[in-house]
Order: C-alpha cells, then structure tokens, then sequence
C-alpha cells in the first residue's frame, strides 16, 4: 500500500516546457501534467471519463485537452467544458484533477484528500535553487519497490560494501554506529567519521585540503513522500566540524532524493547532489554528478537484483541485524501512516510487502 496524503515529486519542471504534456505513472494511477499559458502547473488523471482513453494520446487546445478518441474536451481543473453533438455536458463527464505546487525545480503533487494538501508540508529542498549552491538534476527509474530503495537509504552501512571504490572508500562506515532518532514524521541519521586517513574515492581530484579527514552524513527521510535531506562533507581532521565549525576549505554538499512510487514494483528516483565548494565551476558540477550517478546505479543494480531475489523466495522471511535500526523504524512509520488513512477511510492502492 501507499500513502496518499503525502507531497510527491511528480517531475522536474524543465520536462514541462510551455506546450509539452507529460504522463507518468505514480502510486499506480496514470496522471497527465501540462502547463497552462499562464505557466500554472496542472495535473489531470490520464484517462478520459467516457471510454477511458489516455488522455495523453490527446491533444493540446489552448488551456484545455481534447480526448481524440471521442472529442471530448476537459479543461486544466478537469471540467469537462465541451462534448461534440451535444449542448452542454453529459453528467459525470469531469476527470480528477490533482493539486501541485511547483517549488525547487520540482513538481510536487498530492494524490490524497485534496482538502489535506497543505503546501507547508513540503520538505525543504531549497539548496536545489540555490545560487550558492550547484547541482544538476537528476532521474532514475528503478524496477523495484520503492520501500526497498527507502531501506537502502536508512542504512549507509552498505557504503563500505556496494562504493568501496565510489562513494565508501572506508570499511569505518560500516562499523560506526549512527545516531538514530524519530524526529516527528522523520527519520533522522547522524554518522561521523573522525580523522579518517584519506578523502572518498568519488571526491578525489577534486580535493579542496590535503591530509586526514573528518567526514559526516547528518540526514532526514521525510517518510510522507519518501524525500531524503541529507547534509554531508569532509573537512579537514580536527577543524572542529562535528561542533558546527565548517571551515571555508570543506568540502559540503547537499543532497536531495525523492523516491515516488510508479506501482508495486518500480519506482521514480528524482535526486541532487549540490556542492557549496567552487560553486561556478560547472565543470566540476557535471564530474561530481557523473561520480554520484556512477555510485547510484551500483545501488540500482543491487537493488533490482535484490527484487528478483524477493520475487523468488516466496514467504521466506529476511533476517534482522543490528544496522537494520533505522530501516525498521521507517517501515513502522510507513506502515502507520497506511493504517490510519485506512482507518480514515482513504483509498489505497494494494501491493505486496517486501
């Protein structure tokens, strides 16, 4: 099951240019995104009332679409406003429209009770627009459930194994323990690794300092819409990091991955991984996402096999160990959330559970 009263990421705005549509699969519903002349975001369920054909297979006429199977016209709220050899509209023409907030590149959506969708509730991903910040954005689409990617990322124990020579680079990783906390709806993480001998594989070239590192990974998972937040970088060892003293030599980052599920079994990766270090240099901007993107398709593959692996094993159960703190915390906090929208008399969609 999903949660549906949750802001999802959708898309990246630059997929949606002024007279494109775009149709993505999310949560198990089909949802039609395009753009009003006006610039206003709007996002229509892609199936027309009538026999239900895609809207997508339709076409644009000014602010509205028209469903080129029978002609039916709906406008960018959902209203149906024109059906050929009729004056006037037949009764329960309209599709569901979705409410959507366009904020840090992104396009958010709400696919729950529309009288819930409090634009408030949208995590903070502001260092994505960010002049001091840079970052390329980034999409990944997984063949897997979308709560083993959310796994994946409430255990970075795996660096030392999966990037050992991308993102890990230290077997450390994996033997500190973190700080694990609910912190409302969040999971919170904070991993320190102190006076290390050498910088990460995938930043070095890249070096701002020589010498031993201090290296930490402070993050949340914002468990309604499944976004990470994460506050990461190295310094050099003893400067002081760990009590909040960044000195202009460190290397900081922040990194933003939304994770929306397509259906049961695959899912959408929208991520970032801006660097506050050389800001303007765009040619290390693209080095350092090709370097992260190297690091996220070995996650991509072990996860995807991971899935196989599940879809074989029948009713074989996984083992628990000590890492695996705060991934079951998050799949309480999910499981929670699913049940009280039950309770409340939200619809959900069904799936198996991992």
């Amino acid at each position: 099951m999903f949660i549906r009263n949750a802001w999802y990421v959708g898309a990246w705005s630059h997929e949606l240019a002024s007279e494109e549509m775009l149709s993505r699969r999310l949560l198990g519903e089909n949802i039609l995104f395009f753009r009003t002349a006006t610039g206003r975001m709007s996002a229509l369920r892609d199936r027309c009332s009538h026999r239900f054909a895609p809207l997508s297979l339709g076409r644009r006429e000014g602010d509205c679409i028209r469903c080129m199977y029978h002609g039916l016209m709906f406008d960018a709220d959902g209203k149906c406003v024109e059906e050929p050899g009729r004056s006037g509209v037949s009764p329960n023409t309209d599709v569901r429209s979705y409410p959507t907030v366009e904020r840090y590149k992104q396009i958010w959506i709400w696919m729950g009770d529309s009288t819930l969708a409090d634009p408030g509730l949208i995590p903070d991903c502001r260092f994505q627009d960010d002049p001091d910040w840079a970052s390329i954005p980034a999409y990944i689409h997984y063949n897997a459930d979308y709560r083993l990617i959310l796994d994946n990322l409430l255990d970075f124990s795996h660096l030392a194994f999966v990037h050992e020579k991308t993102l890990g680079g230290s077997t450390t990783i994996a033997q500190t323990r973190p700080r694990v906390e609910r912190v409302g709806d969040s999971v919170r993480f904070a991993r320190w690794y102190m006076n290390e001998p050498e910088i990460a594989p995938y930043l070095r070239g890249f070096n701002t300092f020589d010498g031993p590192v201090d290296r930490w990974q402070i993050y949340e998972m914002h468990i309604p819409g499944n976004v990470l937040t994460m506050d990461s970088g190295s310094a050099p060892a003893g400067t002081g990091a760990r009590n909040g003293h960044r000195v202009p030599e460190a290397m900081q980052f922040r990194s933003v991955q939304a994770i929306t599920p397509e259906d049961d079994q695959s899912s959408h990766y929208f991520w970032t991984y801006a660097h506050g270090f050389n800001a303007k240099d765009q040619e290390l901007t693209h080095k350092l996402t090709d370097r992260i993107a190297e690091g996220f398709e070995e996650d991509r593959r072990m996860i995807e096999a991971q899935q196989r692996a599940i879809n074989d094993s029948g009713n074989d159960q996984m083992a628990f160990i000590l890492a695996d703190n705060g991934l079951a915390l998050g799949r309480r906090m999910i499981e929670g959330r699913i049940a009280s929208e039950i309770r409340a008399g939200q619809t959900t969609k069904g799936m198996s559970v991992a």
